[in-house]
């Protein structure tokens, strides 16, 4: 059970260097603030008792420097960039007859694989991961998914040319 009156006093006495400690790490006030959230969040939920103010100061700011080491080196960070590095690329353009409106047109099981596969370059087992099915799922719409492709593109048969 969390205390309103430690929660207070936590906030009105660590906030400001939690959230200066963060932004150094991190340079981003977004970012700063939720491992501000995530240090107070850990100190309500389990409670501890220090000898000193200065413990506890140097506790708590440790726990906040930890918290943003481990968020720079999460996966999820090193994949991501921020929305003003995004808004520069443009969207594919579509046009009749292209590959991708073609894609676009497919159920979304196999439009999912696909995309996944081809523009975004994910393996098959990573995409099983993202979607929640198997390996051996994907590799079953990758086939049809491509053989509807075909069918819509108009492609030559390579079986029977050979």
């Amino acid at each position: 059970m969390m205390d309103p009156q430690r929660a207070e006093y936590l906030a009105e006495t660590y906030a400001d260097a939690i959230l200066r400690l963060s932004y150094t790490y991190l340079k981003n006030t977004c970012d700063a603030q939720d491992i501000c959230q995530t240090v107070f969040v850990k100190l309500l939920t389990e409670p501890r008792t220090f000898d000193t103010p200065e413990h506890e100061k140097a506790y708590i700011l440790r726990m906040a420097a930890n918290a943003c080491k481990d968020l720079l080196k999460s996966p999820w960070r090193k994949r991501t960039c921020g929305l003003e590095a995004c808004g520069e690329v443009a969207a594919p353009e579509q046009t009749d007859g292209s590959v991708l409106s073609a894609v676009n047109t497919l159920p979304p099981h196999y439009r999912s694989v696909i995309y996944l596969y081809y523009y975004e370059g994910y393996p098959a087992a990573e995409i099983g991961e993202i979607l929640g099915i198997s390996a051996a799922a994907v590799h079953t719409r990758l086939a049809r998914g491509r053989e509807k492709l075909k069918r819509l593109l108009g492609g030559l048969d390579y079986e029977r040319s050979v």
